[in-house]
């Protein structure tokens, strides 16, 4: 399996998007090219996604839109997915909207780099576009379990 992230935004270096990318190399089997998309925004922007679509008026780091339902732990094939290929043959698994400022923010809070930081919102919000969640102990551990395997693979 081979993932693709779709990224416009200099907020993110191609070399950070190519180590994640090689990072979920094997994640997930499929026999498609899966995809994501990254989009940075403000915490007005981000409050205004949260207040719309989650119903909680506050500011917070990442927000992920699954485009597939039920995939966690599944093969993903190509042929049960005919209408969420994209144009370039991959598979669109969701978008995910990190805001830059609490992102620094949480960096400079627990003392690690900007870039780790990232990281691990970006490795997060693609967990959930897979399927995984942290709505009770036993998924939130299993959730950080996969973020740390991924995150050690990027060093």
């Amino acid at each position: 399996m081979r993932f693709c992230i779709y990224n416009d935004s200099a907020e993110i270096s191609k070399e950070s998007i190519q180590k994640i990318e090689q990072a979920l190399d094997g994640f997930v089997e499929s026999d498609v090219p899966l995809a994501v998309e990254f989009i940075f925004v403000d915490e007005a922007e981000i409050q205004r996604l949260n207040r719309t679509l989650r119903q909680t008026d506050k500011v917070t780091d990442v927000l992920s839109f699954p485009t597939l339902d039920n995939i966690k732990g599944k093969s993903l094939r190509q042929k049960d997915y005919p209408f969420d290929i994209d144009e370039s043959g991959n598979l669109m698994i969701g978008s995910i909207a990190v805001c830059i400022k609490r992102a620094k923010q949480q960096a400079e809070e627990y003392g690690h780099s900007f870039e780790r930081e990232l990281h691990y919102l970006l490795i997060h919000g693609i967990l959930h576009c897979l399927g995984y969640d942290h709505m009770t102990d036993e998924d939130k551990a299993e959730m950080r379990e996969k973020e740390e395997n991924i995150l050690k693979k990027l060093g």
